[in-house]
């Protein structure tokens, strides 16, 4: 994954690579549990968006979580649309390598996947997940509407508090309200069910987030 490392800088839109206008081919299911991999889904899912390194370990750990409908990996965060793998190692499209979930929020909060989002990197390393360096490997959240961003925004305070108890420095994870998702190839989506003994770092803190964390409605008053 390092050969084409270039720069661990984000690219200016006008040097950035242009892309192409044709969307990725991707399954129609979910190889794990034949759920739709694009939608629709079933009426009240909702989606979000989470970047944490390595986006087959991450996709794995989202698609295990009791609640989720779906799962499906990607790239975001840059200006090259529908960019492919290749494009995107070479640091000259923006993107980061992303994650979507797609899940019921019936059976689980928004919340409960920051938690996983957390508890399963290192925010604070910048641009990079221990030997994997480049923009593609960038900590972020994407966001959907007002409460995801003000949820993410929260639970990044709360685990600041509980990284620098630990001696952990400050968090650079980005959070944002979300630009295109763009599919990654047929072979990256749910590799590690392809490939159960595959490339899955885990650069884990070992710092929890509360587990009583939870966002009340007066925290998304103006």
């Amino acid at each position: 994954m390092q050969f084409l490392f270039r720069s661990p800088s984000m690219p200016t839109a006008d040097k950035a690579l242009p892309g192409r206008t044709e969307s990725m081919a991707v399954p129609a299911r979910h190889l794990v549990n034949g759920a739709s991999l694009t939608g629709p889904w079933p009426d009240g899912t909702k989606t979000a968006i989470f970047g944490l390194g390595c986006f087959w370990g991450a996709e794995k750990d989202f698609w295990q979580t009791p609640g989720v409908v779906s799962t499906a990996v990607g790239y975001a965060g840059g200006f090259t649309p529908n960019a492919n793998y290749r494009e995107v190692c070479t640091g000259q499209t923006g993107h980061a390598e992303v994650v979507l979930v797609a899940y019921d929020p019936s059976k689980v909060s928004y919340e409960q996947l920051l938690k996983v989002f957390w508890e399963r990197h290192d925010p604070t390393q910048g641009m990079r997940q221990g030997n994997d360096m480049g923009t593609q490997y960038r900590s972020l959240i994407f966001t959907t509407d007002e409460a995801q961003q003000r949820a993410a925004e929260a639970s990044r305070d709360a685990y600041q508090e509980r990284l620098t108890a630990e001696g952990f420095g400050q968090i650079t994870t980005e959070i944002a309200p979300a630009p295109p998702f763009y599919y990654a190839e047929e072979y990256h989506q749910q590799y590690l069910a392809k490939n159960p003994n595959g490339y899955c770092p885990n650069h884990a803190t070992g710092v929890k987030l509360p587990d009583e964390f939870v966002v009340t409605p007066l925290q998304y008053v103006d």
